[in-house]
């Protein structure tokens, strides 16, 4: 690939013209670079008191000894954490300085659905039609969907689309509209963004609006009761070839190329999930195609700006870091995130604390949708001082590594001087790129182990974005004001906790490989600070044992009048009482540094409790299960159709536990545990008059009940059904 000539050739146009700039946040790292000597020196006390009353004390060795290990883990993630805190960075784009859009490189735009009774197809098609309608030239786009299902009616909708599009597009460009989502445009979220509205404007959308309504129907009515066909050839269509419109005539509407990939499955054959797709989308579109770069999104994830290509072209561009650039990552925002937001669906954490801090220190980790990535990175290694290679050693054996298609080798050798696009579409072209899509193609082959994703982990984006920093390439992080994707979070307790059981056993199962971040990355190109932050996504299922720990043991002894702290008067008391007010202080500074409220801090302390007890402990069984051979890896599909008496739940601030018995249980009986200590405790702390010496586990307990309220509401038996943990 030569993606990065490109770069290098609009370097001399823009070398007055910064493309992008980058801020480190500096009073916000001063602020958290001191509270780490603080904290750290306070944990480190607490470390000194468990070990020296462990070997020399007269204190209970098992419990002790218990404690010691969930403060280990504890500390352990803490130190981790701290990488993100050390050069936190913002970074803005100026779309002005761009080149003319004749200069602009081509994107393929990559959409991934898996099966239709999962993900609504209108919902699918929505993100198409937005990916469309991107403000970039539309000969130099074009937009793939994978459908993994299989399905008929997937076709169907999408050529349905096609023809929508063609009034679609035209009205967004004509009004500038940048919702260009018909659904979220004329639902109550999108239908004011236009101030000024004309009589010709109320017309047109009438119009649109009724015209939308039928392709929606139509869809509905085809895809009703579809379902994924898993035993299948290979299926490539052409939907729409903007080689026929846009040079040809007027009044062509001027839209991408669009592409239907159904690749081949075979319930015999392995597919390799989303990887396998994604890795079939970059072969068909190497010979159809054949764009340096390229958008993923997940079918539900639909663009919300027009311009967001264009901002991450201006990284991609920018001569002062396009050669080493892999990725621009941008966050995944959800637009039903509820006010009170009780299951953190916005993860704000993530994409507002720990993406930017991972930015400052060599890049963000790659979240699986709305990033932009040069296609040549999972091909090969960037070069160190950041120019372009004057030969591309990934191709002294093309055949060894790529397969046996010359097409596919042949696109993989093209200059970008020599820039040039397929005239017509072949039924030889068409059958090439059937033959790229087969079971067969990756046999012997390098896919998945040396190039494209990775097949090593479910989750491909992530993992594979992990190896390409370890390979030696960069990521940036873009958060810019208007969200550039916006997606649908999770509303209820099943699909959350589902959804995070398979990021954590993922991640855990990674983290205990051969790709330990602290063994693999720590010795890559990768910086330490940036292993550090990988180490904490592949560990922090292993607070789930921690949590446990901390939920039982002390309140156990509680019961039992065995003290684990120090008394009240004790001056060690003092310590543990700083350190914990010091963790909820900075989560708290966090909080309201990102825009965030009290009702924020209290909700995220509360789910992430509930989550360390039920999806990161399930993530762990998993990870134990699988390495004793007793599961096999297997892909969990989130639901992503919306129950509209779960949204009223979700909206209203009500845990809605349906579904989700089964993770519920050890959180249930954690805390119906705690809730019985806490009381014989206090009846024995009362009866003894040693609350002085005991209230270190008094307040644990308490504060374990306080934080666990749902499920003590869930259990309380109610007029409402609702209220209660379903299965």
């Amino acid at each position: 690939m030569a993606a990065a000539t490109l770069s290098h050739r609009h370097a001399t146009a823009t070398t007055t013209a910064s493309l992008s700039t980058c801020t480190v946040q500096e009073p916000r790292a001063a602020a958290q670079r001191l509270h780490m000597v603080f904290h750290l020196a306070g944990i480190l006390a607490i470390l000194h008191y468990r070990f020296t009353n462990l070997i020399h004390g007269d204190v209970p060795i098992l419990p002790w000894s218990l404690m010691t290990v969930s403060e280990l883990i504890f500390s352990f993630i803490w130190v981790l954490t701290q990488a993100f805190r050390w050069r936190p960075v913002a970074r803005t784009v100026s779309l002005q300085n761009l080149p003319d859009d004749n200069e602009l490189p081509r994107v393929d735009i990559f959409i991934c659905t898996a099966d239709p009774s999962k993900e609504p197809t209108v919902e699918v098609m929505n993100t198409v039609l937005s990916a469309m309608g991107l403000d970039y030239p539309s000969d130099k786009l074009a937009v793939y969907l994978s459908d993994d299902g299989g399905a008929p009616s997937t076709l169907y909708a999408i050529k349905e689309a096609c023809s929508f599009a063609k009034g679609w597009l035209p009205f967004c460009r004509k009004y500038g509209i940048k919702s260009r989502c018909p659904e979220w445009f004329f639902s109550t979220y999108g239908h004011d963004e236009l101030l000024f509205r004309s009589d010709e404007f109320e017309v047109d959308e009438e119009n649109m609006k009724l015209a939308y309504e039928r392709f929606k129907e139509n869809v509905e009515q085809r895809t009703n009761g579809a379902s994924a066909v898993n035993d299948r050839p290979p299926r490539i269509a052409i939907i729409h070839d903007n080689r026929k419109s846009g040079r040809n005539g007027e009044n062509q509407v001027q839209m991408p190329l669009l592409v239907y990939v159904s690749r081949e499955k075979r319930p015999s054959l392995p597919h390799r999930f989303k990887a396998g797709a994604l890795n079939t989308l970059l072969r068909v579109s190497g010979v159809l195609s054949n764009a340096p770069y390229m958008l993923v999104l997940d079918c539900d994830m639909y663009c919300n700006e027009p311009t967001s290509a264009k901002q991450a072209m201006c990284f991609h561009l920018d001569s002062k870091i396009s050669g080493s650039l892999a990725f621009v990552q941008y966050p995944q925002i959800f637009y039903n995130v509820s006010q009170k937001d009780i299951y953190d669906g916005q993860a704000r954490s993530a994409y507002k604390t720990k993406y930017q801090g991972m930015d400052g220190i060599g890049g963000t980790i790659c979240s699986g949708t709305g990033y932009y990535l040069k296609k040549k990175a999972l091909y090969t290694y960037p070069n160190q001082q950041g120019q372009i290679c004057a030969t591309d050693d990934h191709l002294l054996h093309p055949e060894e590594r790529f397969g046996e298609s010359s097409k596919f080798i042949d696109s993989l050798r093209s200059s970008e001087n020599n820039e040039t696009q397929i005239d017509r579409f072949t039924t030889a072209i068409l059958e090439e790129a059937k033959k790229l899509a087969t079971c067969s193609y990756e046999d012997n082959t390098k896919w998945g182990k040396e190039i494209g994703y990775s097949y090593e982990s479910l989750l491909e984006s992530s993992f594979t974005g992990y190896v390409l920093h370890a390979r030696g390439w960069k990521s940036v992080y873009l958060y810019p004001n208007r969200p550039c994707f916006l997606g649908c979070t999770t509303i209820d307790m099943k699909d959350a906790l589902v959804q995070l059981m398979k990021w954590s056993s993922g991640l855990l199962q990674v983290g205990l490989s051969r790709f330990n971040p602290l063994i693999y990355g720590a010795s890559s190109r990768m910086p330490i600070l940036q292993s550090m932050c990988y180490a904490y996504f592949m560990y922090t299922p292993l607070l789930a044992i921690a949590f446990l720990l901390y939920g039982t043991i002390p309140q156990l002894c509680l019961l039992n009048g065995v003290p684990l702290y120090p008394s009240a008067s004790n001056p060690w008391f003092k310590v543990f009482a700083a350190v914990y007010v010091s963790s909820l202080f900075q989560h708290f500074y966090e909080v309201v540094s990102s825009g965030g409220t009290v009702v924020t801090w209290w909700n995220e302390q509360r789910i992430y409790l509930i989550k360390c007890i039920s999806a990161l402990l399930f993530g762990c069984g998993d990870v134990m299960m699988k390495s004793l051979g007793f599961a096999k890896a297997n892909f969990r599909l989130t639901n992503k159709v919306v129950d509209k008496e779960k949204m009223d739940k979700y909206e209203k601030g009500t845990f809605d536990f349906e579904g989700a018995k089964m993770f519920m249980i050890p959180m249930t009986v954690m805390v119906l545990l705690n809730g019985v200590c806490f009381l014989g405790g206090v009846k024995r702390v009362i009866s003894n008059g040693n609350l002085e010496e005991m209230f270190g586990q008094v307040f644990m307990s308490w504060t374990t009940l306080l934080f666990s309220y749902p499920i003590l509401k869930g259990l309380v038996p109610s007029g409402s059904k609702g209220n209660k943990i379903k299965s």
